[in-house]
């Protein structure tokens, strides 16, 4: 059975919970919600596990904080024995709008520190990554406290259209391909018709 490494970022503690820096531990939640599963801690983070169509997603929260979610990333890594086409990682995005997902085979941090950690323990920028849009409606200088700052009440209510989007994707990722994936988790949703 085909293995994936899904992460995501985030910061541990209640505190940080429903914070826009937690999107990743807010999708994995989700996921681990519908597929009736529960973490459980283990090296540097929360692993649960699941399957779809043939295919096996370890779903990790790291535990090291996010700018050293690198050390974890790659221990589950080399104790799963897999390859780096075979990790996902999940972000926050300040440079989309609320609720925009962009997923990428490859690419550069974009100044996420997460990110960049990750790439700096792998030694490579060759993982995929799907960036969920934080938007970025802050002023100068307050970009820090956006980013740790709570959903507002709207946002919270499209989480779980957003959630269940960014895990239909990367269902869809290990079964029909990246490509075929990225098409179709970066077009836009269409506005619900009231």
């Amino acid at each position: 059975m085909d293995t994936f490494l899904v992460v995501g970022l985030g910061n541990i503690g209640a505190e940080y919970a429903n914070t826009r820096h937690n999107m990743g531990f807010m999708v994995l939640d989700a996921w681990a919600k519908a597929s009736n599963i529960v973490f459980r801690s283990d090296r540097y983070g929360s692993i649960a596990e699941t399957s779809f169509k043939g295919r096996r997603f370890i779903l990790l929260k790291p535990s090291t904080y996010m700018n050293l979610s690198g050390k974890a990333v790659r221990y589950w890594m080399n104790a799963l024995k897999l390859p780096l086409e075979n990790i996902i990682v999940i972000s926050d995005d300040l440079n989309i709008p609320f609720g925009t997902l962009r997923m990428r085979k490859n690419g550069s941090a974009g100044g996420h520190n997460g990110l960049t950690n990750i790439t700096e323990m792998l030694g490579s920028q060759d993982y995929a990554r799907i960036r969920v849009g934080i938007g970025n409606d802050f002023s100068r200088g307050g970009q820090i406290d956006f980013v740790l700052g709570e959903l507002s009440e709207e946002q919270h209510k499209e989480m779980p259209g957003i959630c269940e989007r960014v895990i239909d994707g990367i269902k869809a990722f290990a079964t029909v391909g990246p490509d075929r994936a990225m098409n179709t988790v970066n077009t836009k949703p269409k506005p619900e018709t009231k």
